[in-house]
């Protein structure tokens, strides 16, 4: 792919999932040329394969808009997550060596100390997101791993928000999931994994309405 429409990609992406496009705003791409210094071409390139991975929407006719944010959709995409991880661990279990499996836990110990409330909402939300796709890795599918890199971008916002209140039972979970692949136990694996990412509507409902509040404040 030409190296303007990959730069002007990652940069609308960037911007798109950290909500730096109001939700469901439609986006004025003559204005964003000018910001981000691409031309037309490669920047509606980048956008239309955007609008393909659902950070964006395109509507023939009226042009692009960022994506919308409400709790059906977090619920949705948080579903999305627990069936597409439920199947990683399930291929990790059958799949992974056991030296591979060590490997994780190792990793687990030495990052642990990061873990805490003095962390950074969004570095827990990193550590967690490699902890995961280093679990997706040995599922032995790219086609999966991509499908679950793509869903965190999606999602990635609002769970900087819901992970402030959530930064002492992650690494705790991620053990216990370890424990299970460890073990070779697929029921346990899938059953601790699904317990790790399930959210509720009343969950999604407050991290929405607290995204609201964030990105609707007034900037000077």
């Amino acid at each position: 792919m030409n190296s303007s429409v990959d730069l002007a990609y990652e940069q609308v992406r960037k911007m798109a999932a950290n909500f730096e496009f109001k939700p469901a705003e439609r986006i004025n791409e003559s204005e964003l040329s000018k910001i981000l210094g691409a031309s037309r071409t490669p920047l509606r390139e980048a956008m239309n394969r955007l609008a393909a991975e659902g950070l964006l929407v395109f509507e023939s006719g009226r042009g692009f808009f960022c994506q919308p944010l409400s709790p059906e959709l977090v619920v949705h995409l948080y579903e999305l997550r627990e069936a597409l991880e439920t199947s990683a661990v399930r291929l990790a279990v059958e799949r992974a060596t056991d030296k591979q499996l060590e490997d994780i836990k190792s990793y687990l110990n030495q990052t642990a100390p990061r873990y805490t409330d003095g962390t950074a909402a969004r570095e827990i939300v990193a550590l967690d997101e490699e902890f995961h796709l280093k679990i997706a890795a040995l599922a032995g599918n790219p086609e999966l791993q991509n499908m679950i890199h793509l869903t965190y971008a999606r999602i990635r916002y609002v769970r900087w928000i819901a992970m402030r209140e959530k930064i002492d039972i992650t690494h705790a979970a991620h053990l216990y999931i370890v424990e299970a692949l460890i073990s070779r136990d697929t029921d346990e694996a899938v059953a601790r994994m699904r317990d790790h990412i399930k959210t509720s509507n009343e969950e999604a409902t407050d991290t929405v309405e607290k995204a609201f509040s964030q990105i609707y404040v007034p900037r000077h």
